[in-house]
Formats: structure tokens, sequence, C-alpha cells
């Protein structure tokens, strides 16, 4: 960690953020940790935080919850958002899964957001990908009715990928006719400007949580 990404953890970590793998048994109360009722939406894969603090500064009515591994990183995000001055990150280090599967309650998120995840681009490696069918079906069981789920990528096989595995799962409709417009709103990630100079399209899919079928 930089001199900057440190202070700024030493600052802030313990009010802002807490280790996935140090959390109580159960569902974070993110009502009581942001002290406020308000919509939670929650980015995977915060990177080193550029993107990721102009989004949650420039929507100060949402609970904004970050969860990444890369503590340098979430040492930036936090000094990026410090520089910012917002106030409504909240931030997770660890894995998303765990934290979805044991602590998100179910039909709570209102949006999820994942953007440049790593592509594994050989083929053989495809499999690690983060966005897969059993994947994909937790995330919508988490997003509240009318929750959205908007992910972006440069990489022409993986927006395939995850066209197909999010038309398929049944608890998601796509908002658009295939790929979504680009958003105005979302800024350009240093992933996606190398993509320019490297010729490749970026890609944006919104798919949104169907109110489940009276029981």
């Amino acid at each position: 960690m930089t001199v900057g990404q440190q202070r700024a953890w030493d600052t802030h970590w313990d009010r802002v953020g807490r280790e996935v793998k140090a959390l109580p048994e159960g569902p974070v109360d993110f009502t009581a940790w942001f002290g406020r009722e308000a919509p939670v939406l929650l980015e995977i894969g915060s990177g080193m935080g550029e993107t990721t603090s102009q989004l949650v500064a420039a929507a100060p009515e949402l609970n904004y919850v970050a969860v990444e591994v890369y503590k340098p990183g979430l040492g930036q995000l936090l000094l990026r958002t410090e520089a910012l001055g917002a106030t409504n990150l909240r931030a997770f280090r660890g894995d998303a899964v765990d934290l979805l599967e044991s602590h998100v309650e179910p039909g709570t998120l209102a949006g999820v957001r994942i953007f440049f995840p790593d592509p594994w681009p050989k083929k053989k490696h495809h499999k690690r990908r983060l966005v897969q069918p059993e994947f994909v079906k937790l995330l919508a069981s988490r997003l509240r009715p009318g929750g959205t789920l908007h992910m972006a990528t440069d990489w022409e096989s993986y927006a395939e990928q995850m066209l197909e595995v999010c038309s398929a799962e049944p608890a998601l409709r796509n908002l658009h006719d295939g790929w979504a417009p680009r958003p105005e709103w979302r800024p350009v990630t240093k992933f996606e400007q190398r993509a320019v100079e490297e010729e490749r399209v970026s890609h944006d899919l919104m798919f949104e949580r169907i109110q489940p079928e009276p029981s």
C-alpha cells in the first residue's frame, strides 16, 4: 500500500469497512451500518476505485457497497472517496460469493454492478469467469423485484457469455433487446480506455429482477 492508501485505510476502514471472513453469522444490517434507510447497491470488484468513487459521489441517495479482494485497491477507493467528500460508501474485503450467500438477505438489493471483471481470455480459463449460471442465480435471488443487474465488459466472448447466462436465468429479464446503450453516467475506466486503444468494443448489459409469481 502507498502512504496515502495506508493513511486512508487507517483513518476510515474501521468505520466503513469490514472483512467478509470476520463477519458474524447472518445478514449484515445495512440500515444500522449506514445509519439510514436507503436503497442498497452492491458493486462487485471495485478495483482501484477510480470509477467507483465517482459513482458513489454522484449518487448520495444510495447506500453504496463495494466488495473487493485487493487491499491496496480498497485503500485507494477510500482515498478517492474521501477526496470527493462522499460519505455513502461501505466496503467489504473478501469474496463476493461468500458475502452474498451468507450475509445478504434475499430480495434486498436495489442493484448490482459488475464493471470489467477479469475476462480470463484463454478458453481453458473461461470456467474461472465470475459470471456463471450459479452465480447469476445467487445474484438474482438477492435483488429485490425491479432491482437491476448492470454489467460491462470489453471482451466480446465474455459479453456473449454474460448475455447467454443472464438470459437463461428465469428470475431476470433483459431491459433491452440484447446489449444496453452505454449510459452517460458510467465513467470511462482505464480498462475501457485501453480497450478503445486496442480497438475492442465495450458492451453494457442490464437485467431486471422479475416480480416472483404468487405461490
